[in-house]
């Protein structure tokens, strides 16, 4: 332990006597890394001062040092916070394209409905359509078939008329025939 060791123990001890009731303070008050960083940069600043007025390059150098974890932690900092926005702006951009994916799957379900509903309306018009034209053609069919038996019936009764105006015709023959013989 050198005659320039003893400064430096010194200012170093009292830099950490005085820190003791900021940090206190800024951690009841609740402040972020920003005031920490603050309160850092004050310390690598006093302690330059006293290293370029006691000519100690070693606590110049441990300012320095000090100085430049400042500004790593505040860099840390800063991209923390860009990295926490992007999350989010990606978080946002997921969640309208999971609601833009959940509209267009509701769209195209209801379209599909749509369609099937469409679909079965065709088919019980077609099922119609058709039962309509099975019982045209059973209709037709059937009155056809009455027609035929129509005309088969006129047949036979003009058939009958003739048999019977035939046996009339004959009886009155036979009649006429025996009053000539007689």
């Amino acid at each position: 332990m050198g005659l320039r060791s003893i400064p430096r123990n010194a200012i170093s001890g009292y830099l950490k006597v005085a820190r003791i009731p900021v940090d206190a303070a800024l951690k009841v008050a609740g402040r972020g890394r920003r005031s920490e960083e603050a309160v850092d940069r004050a310390d690598a600043a006093a302690r330059d001062v006293a290293g370029a007025t006691l000519g100690d390059d070693e606590l110049r150098h441990d300012a320095k040092l000090r100085r430049t974890a400042a500004d790593a932690r505040e860099q840390a900092k800063d991209l923390r916070d860009a990295a926490d926005a992007q999350r989010e702006q990606a978080a946002k951009r997921a969640s309208a394209k999971r609601s833009t994916a959940e509209r267009k799957r509701r769209s195209t379900r209801g379209a599909a409905a749509t369609t099937a509903q469409k679909r079965k309306a065709a088919s019980a018009q077609a099922a119609e359509a058709r039962d309509e034209a099975i019982e045209g053609k059973a209709k037709r069919e059937r009155l056809e078939a009455l027609d035929r038996e129509a005309e088969a019936l006129d047949k036979r009764d003009e058939a009958l008329t003739a048999s019977d105006e035939a046996a009339r015709l004959r009886g009155a023959a036979e009649r006429a025939k025996s009053a000539r013989k007689s």
